[in-house]
């Protein structure tokens, strides 16, 4: 029998709570910088929303109002404040002072709703922000909110601490996520790294309390599925609100919820980037009339909230420690280059910090416009709603254009930084006759030993016909050299953190041919650089210390072997016997996996929508199409008493190209390697993944740690209860530690910081503490993706090149991991001086 709405509604039941209930209601305004608008259009919306709470809450205080009296507006980011207090004017200003310090208006500790991009630097600088406005109006915040995003590294909490934020509110968003912990509506301590606790409200949906009904007009129907229409429930508001609050609290008290009160957050219209409404309060007002007695609604604020939980026995809270992973930050793999800009620019700021302290040269605004420009790339929104649906909508063109320039802009800001800077500590500009001076500094705070790489421009290499050596300035030490071309030279360089050294560049005397050109006439390759035979005789001439062959790869540290088709089989640590690929490996070291989901019609956009709307947590479908790349062909490219190259082929669908360039290190046991491919551009939904089946010999008695912003974590073990297992956003790299043995196996990732860690088949997802007591991660490193059915780049075409480095060492400790990670990943300052 089909029931019309009037007729659902009278057939509804309104369940009686058993308690006296009191739900507090906090208003305010989603941020998407993006999603239903332009970036600057958005800007402008939350500006304006600002003045028009002031005005709501002056007319609330002067009589023009008096049903909005009890009005309160949370600023949801103090983004939004930043870009009101800048046009805003002087009269403006105090007023919006005065209702921050009478509570009328409050601050949230956080500045956007971000993914786990920012680094630690990055974070404490952006959530000391509406601390300091705070300071400077003499008044102080304690409380945090965010919006839509599902986790936070664990360095958040710290970084909230130490800008003396307390609590923190998460309003979670289970489209394609889940809330922590098994429950929502529930508070803890969250312990930091450092020990410190912040007190976490684990809350409903960001606009629950539309859903609810406390904002007239905007009641909708997204996480609440019940019989009435999404389409006419607006007019039976009251009615339907009726119901559902009744319905809520009833079911809080079904679930054994611990407390005779709730928050809901909402917002004044039924859309993100929503203005304030003052009729909210008429609601409030008229509902408490009739059923205040048994429901009664406030409108509060964070601070207010947090201030009635702690009431309550604190200590009965549950206390938990470890990482939040969020569930929203793998749509930085669909702007995948951007994303590496962005990691490169973040890593680039640290160096300008680390050269320049004390900003005797950059400006703090020069620093802070940098961070300004990776913060608006970090921000959770990654394009127009339609992004997938409709590709070529202007909007979705526009906001995709803008998010990708806040990268190129951090990009240009951050370089010009560290020119600055280097230009100030004695680095030259072009000049006839120049110095071949070189300053080399590892800014990284641990010691290193790396190639470094000494620029010759492009008419120089005419004044070494007879060859050139390095030599260390300060010790006249001439230095090994290798030459990748002729406007390069490779050098080996050992400092230790912090430390610098001069080199230089000179002719040598003789005659003969530059290092790196050396050609032999016993080795069996022909001059196409294919070498698929095995020499007959030993060339008594070499004395390069990388040996390579048909199907390896050796130095003196590490042998690498391969085989057609199956790719990389073997990679032994010659320094310990051990091979350090697993043993029950899926695929071959460095292996491409493509992955596409089929429509039945690839060019309907409904069905390249809906395919994708349909896969919830697993980032695929059921009938996903999973494919592994083929080895078909290997070419040494270079060798040297330094380092050789080996370039791999792999033939694998989805890309019309995709080689592995193996830098293999002749004098430490290190092998860097460059991904690099062509992707096609597919409008299905697609991932791509590289295998990294690494151990330190044995799987079973190796942790895995990830460096993340502000904490060194272990997956699947330093983690929140009913958090993210499939994958983790990480920074500078991971490792393979092996404490029994005192062996490290350290992987860094400069460029790519999603890390897949569960399996690549589709199936039931499991969080953690659901996993096996004694499972152990995989671990892909998850170059791209365009699943989500919203709002990620539709393509993922394009060139790319993503570079990795593994070193196999002796045992380093936990709190070292970060620092080692973060040297291996990065680079030496190199520069040309006067």
């Amino acid at each position: 029998m089909n029931l019309n709405l009037e007729q659902c509604i009278s057939l509804a039941e309104t369940p009686a709570p058993k308690r006296t209930w009191t739900i507090y209601a906090i208003h305010h305004s989603h941020t998407d910088i993006g999603y239903t608008e332009r970036q600057e259009r958005i800007e402008q919306y939350h500006v304006d929303f600002i003045r028009q709470a002031l005005n709501i809450v002056r007319q609330a205080k002067d009589g023009a109002q008096p049903e909005w009296q009890g009005f309160k507006w949370t600023c949801e980011t103090f983004w939004a404040v930043e870009r009101f207090l800048e046009s805003a004017s002087d009269e403006e200003r105090q007023q919006f002072a005065a209702a921050v310090i009478s509570g009328d208006i409050e601050l949230s500790g956080t500045y956007l709703n971000m993914t786990e991009l920012p680094d630690y630097d990055l974070l404490r600088s952006i959530h000391g922000k509406a601390q300091a406005y705070a300071r400077s109006i003499g008044h102080t915040i304690d409380s945090a909110m965010t919006a839509d995003i599902n986790g936070y590294g664990w360095g958040y909490a710290d970084s909230l601490l130490s800008n003396g934020i307390k609590h923190l509110f998460s309003c979670i968003h289970t489209h394609h996520g889940m809330f922590a912990l098994g429950r929502k509506q529930t508070p803890f301590w969250w312990e930091a790294p450092s020990g410190a606790r912040l007190l976490v409200w684990n809350g409903e949906h960001y606009m629950f309390g539309n859903e609810l009904g406390l904002c007239p007009n905007a009641l909708g129907k997204y996480m609440i599925q019940d019989e009435f229409d999404n389409q006419l429930i607006d007019a039976h508001h009251d009615d339907i609100a009726r119901i559902r609050l009744h319905r809520y609290v009833c079911k809080l008290e079904e679930e054994r919820y611990p407390y005779d009160f709730v928050p809901v957050m909402l917002s004044g219209l039924g859309t993100d980037n929503a203005a304030p409404n003052g009729r909210i309060m008429e609601f409030i007002r008229k509902w408490n009339e009739q059923y205040g007695d048994t429901i009664r609604i406030e409108m509060t604020t964070l601070s207010g909230f947090f201030a009635r939980l702690k009431q309550e026995d604190v200590n009965a809270i549950p206390v938990y420690r470890g990482d939040w992973p969020d569930w929203w930050s793998d749509g930085v793999g669909s702007t995948a280059m951007h994303t590496q800009l962005f990691r490169d620019s973040q890593r680039t700021l640290r160096q300008v910090k680390r050269l320049d302290p004390d900003g005797q040269t950059v400006t703090a605004d020069e620093i802070a416009a940098a961070e300004q420009a990776l913060v608006m790339y970090a921000e959770h929104t990654w394009g127009y709603h339609s992004s997938i649906a409709e590709p070529w909508h202007p909007n979705v063109q526009l906001l995709e254009v803008r998010k990708q320039a806040y990268a190129a802009e951090a990009s240009r800001l951050a370089h010009r930084a560290l020119d600055k800077t280097l230009l100030a500590q004695g680095a030259s500009t072009l000049y006839p006759e120049r110095p071949f001076r070189y300053r080399v500094v590892n800014t990284e705070p641990a010691p290193a030993n790396k190639l470094v790489t000494l620029s010759i421009d492009g008419w120089e290499p005419a004044l070494f016909q007879n060859g050139l050596e390095v030599v260390n300035e300060a010790t006249g030490q001439v230095m090994p050299h290798q030459l990748p071309h002729p406007q390069a030279v490779i050098v080996e360089v050992q400092l230790a953190a912090g430390a610098e050294c001069t080199l230089l560049i000179r002719p040598q005397d003789g005659t003969g041919l530059a290092a790196g050109y050396m050609t032999s006439s016993t080795k069996l390759v022909g001059s196409d650089r294919v070498y698929d035979m095995e020499d007959l005789l030993e060339d008594s001439s070499a004395h390069d210390p990388v040996i390579i062959s048909q199907h390896s790869v050796e130095s003196p540290f590490i042998r690498i072997e391969w085989r057609e088709d199956s790719g990389i089989v073997l990679w032994r640590n010659k320094e310990t016997g051990a091979d350090l690929l697993h043993q029950n490996r899926a695929y071959g070291a460095f292996t491409p996996i493509y992955e596409v989901t089929p429509a039945a019609d690839a060019t309907n956009q409904s069905q390249v929508w809906s395919v994708r709307s349909r896969m919830g947590r697993n980032r695929k479908g059921l009938h996903v199409e999973r494919s592994a790349g083929r080895l078909i062909r290997v070419r040494p490219l270079e060798n040297g008493p330094l380092y050789a190259t080996v370039e791999l082929l792999y033939e694998v669908p989805g890309m019309s190209y995709y080689a592995l360039f193996l830098k293999v290190y002749a004098t430490m046991n290190r092998v860097d390697v460059s991904v690099r491919l062509h992707k096609d551009s597919v409008w299905l939904p697609e991932n791509v993944y590289v295998a990294l089946p690494f151990t330190n010999g044995d799987a079973t008695q190796d942790t895995l740690y990830v460096e993340k912003a502000g904490a060194v974590v272990r997956p699947w073990i330093d983690q929140l209860p009913g958090t993210l297992l499939d994958y983790m956003c990480i920074q500078e790299g991971l490792a393979w530690v092996n404490e029994a043995q005192s062996r490290t196996l350290l992987l860094g990732t400069p460029d790519t910081p999603l890390v897949q860690l569960g399996p690549l088949d589709y199936g039931r997802r499991l969080v953690h503490t659901q996993q096996l007591q004694d499972a152990k991660p995989e671990t892909y490193a998850w170059l791209m993706t365009n699943y989500w059915e919203t709002n990620f780049k539709a393509t993922l075409g394009g060139f790319y090149e993503f570079r990795y480095m593994l070193d196999a060492r002796g045992s380093v400790t936990s709190p070292a991991l970060g620092a080692e990670l973060g040297s291996l990943a990065g680079d030496f300052t190199v520069a040309r001086i006067r």
